[in-house]
Formats: structure tokens, sequence, C-alpha cells
């Protein structure tokens, strides 16, 4: 297996579920199927039309929504994958600071029609740097970790890839 590096999305997965993690990293992509994943894609062609530049890729190494003025915005669907939504921008903010670029974030929730700002400090760094670090450790790992059912995984692009031995009760 190629070196593997570790980016924004990456660290979102991590806190989302490590097995979607390796399973991503190693090349099993379940996205292209997904609804969702294609909601999300319409939804960053189409939210907020003023922003000029979208999908930024920075140094062939990572991509961002849009920078809009002294901000990075991410456009989500909605909220209810805040601590991973975070995580993923604390990622981007540390990389531009990395490049000597400093930014603010904002993630916009276009669902709720929110935006939530989020700052890189000094704490935030070291969990950033940390969570990389962990996250090497499961994609280095020779099998995935093994599945731990939570509330999302029914809208999960890997839902069936994850689920597949199991049998519904309501099917049985």
């Amino acid at each position: 297996m190629k070196e593997q590096t570790v980016g924004g999305v990456d660290l979102h997965y991590f806190v989302l579920c490590k097995r979607k993690l390796w399973l991503y990293k190693h090349g099993i992509g379940m996205e292209s199927e997904s609804d969702r994943v294609l909601e999300g894609k319409l939804l960053h062609d189409t939210a907020y039309p003023r922003l000029e530049k979208r999908e930024i890729l920075i140094d062939d190494a990572f991509r961002i929504d849009s920078i809009d003025g002294e901000y990075i915005r991410e456009v989500k669907i909605s909220s209810k994958m805040t601590e991973p939504d975070k995580l993923q921008m604390l990622f981007y903010l540390y990389q531009m600071e990395l490049r000597g670029v400093k930014k603010k974030g904002l993630i916009s929730y276009t669902k709720e029609r929110s935006t939530e700002e989020v700052v890189l400090g000094e704490r935030e760094k070291q969990k950033v740097k940390e969570s990389i670090a962990a996250a090497y450790k499961i994609i280095n790992k020779s099998k995935p970790p093994g599945v731990i059912k939570v509330p999302y995984c029914k809208s999960c692009a890997y839902y069936g890839f994850c689920y597949v031995m199991e049998v519904d009760e309501n099917d049985a």
C-alpha cells in the first residue's frame, strides 16, 4: 500500500466512524453511489452564489469549499455532525497557518440557515495534531475496525457494505 496522507475529510471520518475512515483510505469508496453525498455536491454548487472561488485545491494536498474574506468557509447540509465538521475545519485552518495564511473558519449549515465560527488556538492545534496521529494508527492497521452501530449508520454511504451480512428484524 502506498504512503497515505491524512486530510480534512479523513479527520471528519475519523470522528464520525473509524471503520469508514479505514475503508475510505484503503480504496473502498462508496460515496459515488450515495444520495446524501450527491445532495452535498449539489449543495456546494448552488449554495452561496456570491462566493467567487469554490472548491479550492491547496498545494495539491487538500480542498476547501471557499475563501470568503478573512474566512475559510465550509458548507454542510445540516448541523447533525458538528464535532466532525469542526475538526475538519480546524484541520484546514491549521494547514493554512502552516503555509503562512491566518484565517478563521465558518461552517455554514444550509438546512438550519446557521453559521458557526471556528477559531484555531493552541488547544485546537494540539487536537488536530493528536487526531492526525490517531487517524494514521487506524489507517495503518491491517484490517478495518469492527462495526459500531450508531444512529446515523443507515444514512451512511457504507451502510450496505458494513451490514451486508445482517438481517433486519423487520425482514425476517
